[in-house]
């Protein structure tokens, strides 16, 4: 539920604070006083599109606040989305739009893109607008409605006619590319035969420069092995390491005893004589098992040389022919399932079979919530000065998969008894449009605040009608409060009216005003009861001055609404 709006230089707003109650409550006021600026700065608070002209003039800058009551459906989307849940159970949501059309938004004091503030928007306001007839004109809006009172997931539909359609693409330009493709498929074959033949391993390349560099440098390596080992252990007693060590020993052994500092030194020694003897016997073994061998090295030349040769042939380094010989093979098993029709074509018609069986869930569940529907607007459209008349809604059997499905939606009216039901876009009277889609915005939001028991997502709290009531008045605008009265019941509900008889039967009266202060036009909007309520509700029946008259009549308009609760 919508607790406070607070507004601060938003168009010809200076400041306003305004709180809310359940219910139902209207919004009133002369035609001009910008009634439906409160709507408008929700839905700018609600992620809507800032312009800099809603800046009010000579400020700098327009901030707009919403608080709500925080709805259990949001709680787990603000805690993965990182903002905090608030105060007792309050959302508040804030936006700021600068002069020049820059916007910053919020969430609970955390700052929000516009994109998130629409998210949140979902679970907590629907909105009905004056030109909502239009939408339903428009077949995905009708589709959506539909499936909406369905409570139909099309996720899986549309993934499903995506797989179909990316399927038949490849199957299409297979078939088109047939030629060209057999072509490709010849030159790859023949170049992983030529790397084939090669068959260079995955970490040969280092081990073959490895091995190469050791057998060239093999007389270097056996020379150098030698002499150490002959420093360590030869016959030369003044040149033999390991033999000098032992002497040093020798000479701080016979000491030692009479200076325990010299043991630290006598350990040092002992531990590199240790060493020496590793060092010998590890050179000895290397001696014994390294040898020329100019025939192995022959080969190594030739093979790095093949390496070097196809490397440099498709500019590639050595080092990667192993990835390109396995890119290659993966680019061959393309080429030969795209060159394989008849497993292309069993893919299509596995994808469609994967289609026509969702779709056919989701005609089921259209063809299931179609009928209640038509039946609940056909009432609502009674109460709304259009007796006899009816409302269906067509499934149209449509050829081939479509993302939305195997059947279009289209609603029909006949405008009263006896008359054949036609496309609602072709219906001539503006008046009956605009009952429709308050018919239809009634009934809908009625059937969902119902049905939001039964659902993990609960719908929103707060709907809110700008002038859909256009164009109606007598008999059907007492309707067209009752109904809204009716739905206060289970919902919030904001009405911007026209309409007398609709204002009546708020529980909740607001009027939009207009005032001069220091040289700019201003809006107030400030909440009436008793007399003030009775005089906005005689001024809406008779022009700016009430008479006695139709303050008589406003009282029992107020009166008759009251009864009727």
């Amino acid at each position: 539920m919508l607790k406070s709006l607070t507004l601060q230089d938003f168009v010809i707003v200076r400041a306003l604070d305004v709180e809310f109650d359940a219910g139902f409550s209207v919004l009133t006021g002369e035609t001009g006083a910008g009634k439906s600026i409160l709507i408008d700065a929700l839905q700018l608070a609600l992620g809507a599109r800032a312009e800099s002209h809603v800046v009010r003039d000579g400020a700098a800058r327009a901030e707009i606040t919403a608080a709500f009551d925080l709805p259990a459906s949001l709680g787990p989307w603000l805690d993965d989305a990182g903002f905090d849940r608030g105060e007792e159970g309050t959302l508040l949501l804030r936006r700021i739009v600068d002069a020049k059309g820059g916007s910053r938004g919020f969430i609970n004091g955390s700052a929000a893109t516009a994109a998130q503030l629409r998210e949140v928007a979902d679970h907590l306001v629907d909105i009905h607008g004056q030109h909502a007839w239009q939408g339903l004109t428009r077949p995905a809006a009708v589709r959506a409605l539909l499936d909406e009172q369905a409570g139909i997931d099309t996720a899986p539909l549309a993934a499903a006619y995506e797989a179909w359609r990316q399927a038949s693409q490849t199957l299409a330009s297979a078939r088109t590319r047939q030629g060209e493709l057999a072509s490709e498929r010849e030159r790859l074959q023949w170049q992983i035969g030529e790397l084939d033949r090669l068959a260079p391993g995955e970490a040969e390349w280092p081990e073959l420069n490895a091995e190469h560099q050791r057998l060239a440098h093999a007389q270097a390596l056996l020379d150098g092995a030698s002499q150490a080992a002959a420093a360590i252990g030869g016959d030369d007693d003044e040149a033999n390491a390991s033999r000098l060590v032992a002497r040093a020993l020798s000479a701080l052994e016979d000491v030692a005893a009479y200076d325990t500092r010299l043991a630290a030194v006598i350990e040092v020694l002992q531990g590199a004589q240790a060493q020496l003897d590793d060092a010998g016997h590890t050179l000895h073994a290397y001696l014994s098992r390294t040898e020329l061998d100019p025939d192995r090295l022959n080969e190594l030349d030739a093979r790095l040389g093949a390496w070097v040769s196809l490397a440099r042939r498709y500019r590639r380094p050595p080092e990667e022919l192993p990835t390109l010989l396995a890119e290659w093979r993966a680019a061959l098993a393309a080429l030969d399932a795209a060159t394989d029709l008849a497993g292309l074509e069993q893919r299509v018609a596995q994808a469609r079979a994967a289609w026509q069986a969702e779709a056919k869930k989701v005609s089921a569940a259209r063809q299931k919530a179609a009928k209640p529907l038509a039946e609940r607007v056909t009432a609502a459209m009674q109460q709304l000065g259009m007796a006899g008349g009816r409302f269906e809604v067509a499934l149209t059997r449509v050829e081939g998969p479509q993302a939305h499905g195997q059947e279009s939606v289209e609603f029909l009216v006949a405008g009263h008894a006896g008359s054949p039901p036609r496309p609602l876009g072709k219906v001539a009277s503006g008046g009956e449009l605009s009952r429709l889609a308050l018919a239809i915005a009634v009934t809908t939001a009625q059937s969902r605040q119902a049905g939001s028991a039964g659902r993990s997502a609960a719908s929103p709290a707060t709907l809110i009608f700008d002038e859909i009531d256009s164009g109606v008045g007598g008999t059907v605008a007492d309707a067209v409060g009752r109904l809204m009265k009716q739905l206060g019941r289970s919902a919030q509900v904001l009405a911007v009216t026209h309409l007398p008889q609709v204002a009546a039967c708020a529980d909740g009266h607001f009027v939009v005003a207009k005032a001069t202060e220091a040289g700019h036009t201003t809006s107030r909007v400030q909440a009436v009861q008793g007399e003030a309520r009775v005089a906005e509700v005689a001024r809406m029946l008779g022009g700016e001055r009430a008479s006695g008259t139709s303050l008589a009549h406003a009282h029992e308009l107020i009166q008759q609404a009251a009864g009727a609760a």
